[in-house]
């Protein structure tokens, strides 16, 4: 390890699994001190103590990060703990798969407050700390699908195309106040979200097999894929990157 994040703070919403779970472990080797967002029935207290044990500052901060309230209490307890958040990775969400004409108006909500709110949300909450601190990034995570549209996933592919212009406007916006903002775009992943996606997407009947899969991006991205890129934008080597989409996709969106 470098130690590209040495005395810095980070906090991970979505922090105790997959592609989040190993960006909180990668963070936390490469020198930051985390903090961890995820449900309070996650796995996120275990990690935390794991994460300590083996000599990391870590914590867990439990919260629906669609709820303003608990967002704003866990943004206070990392700030508490370690002091002013100068990454921030805006990772949880959620997916949906079904036909346009059988979503729900709740399932629409649900789907924008997890993945579009809570961004938002946690970046509010985040931004005065950074900004005071002298500056910082975000990354926040997107998708193949912010640019791509897929059957079934009219939702989906909405709420990651809304993530795609917040990193970017939010660059735009305080790039003179020392803040950096870009999103990743991983293409489909081999972690229990992105294998329920796929499993659900053949459910429609949309092909998402081995085999097309394999002609789209060659094989599934691996969650530590995702978390050495989402460390390349948190880090000073990413110093002049700035309102970019750093895609994932092993050529998926560019075939």
């Amino acid at each position: 390890m470098t130690r590209r994040l040495e005395g810095r703070t980070a906090l991970i919403t979505g922090g105790a699994g997959g592609c989040g779970l190993a960006a909180s472990e990668l963070f936390a080797r490469e020198g930051a001190k985390v903090g961890i967002v995820d449900l309070p029935r996650s796995e996120g207290a275990a990690l935390a103590e794991r994460l300590r044990a083996e000599g990391h500052d870590a914590i867990f901060a439990p919260a629906d990060v669609s709820d303003a309230a608990q967002v704003k209490d866990a943004v206070a307890a990392v700030e508490t703990a370690f002091g002013p958040i100068t990454v921030l990775m805006n990772h949880a969400g959620i997916l949906a798969a079904l036909p346009f004409l059988e979503t729900s108006e709740e399932e629409w909500d649900r789907i924008m407050a997890v993945n579009v709110k809570s961004m938002f949300l946690v970046t509010k909450a985040v931004l005065p700390g950074m900004i005071a601190a002298g500056g910082g990034s975000i990354v926040s995570t997107s998708s193949i699908s912010g640019v791509v549209g897929t059957p079934m996933e009219v939702l989906y592919c909405t709420s990651k195309g809304a993530c795609h212009m917040f990193a970017r406007a939010i660059a735009v916006e305080f790039r003179d106040r020392g803040i950096r903002s870009n999103a990743i775009c991983p293409g489909f992943i081999a972690t229990a979200h992105g294998l329920r996606e796929i499993d659900l997407l053949q459910k429609h009947g949309v092909d998402v097999t081995e085999a097309a899969i394999a002609a789209a991006q060659g094989r599934l991205c691996r969650p530590e894929e995702v978390a050495t890129a989402a460390l390349f934008l948190a880090s000073d080597e990413a110093s002049f990157v700035n309102g970019t989409h750093l895609f994932a996709d092993n050529a998926y969106t560019a075939i």
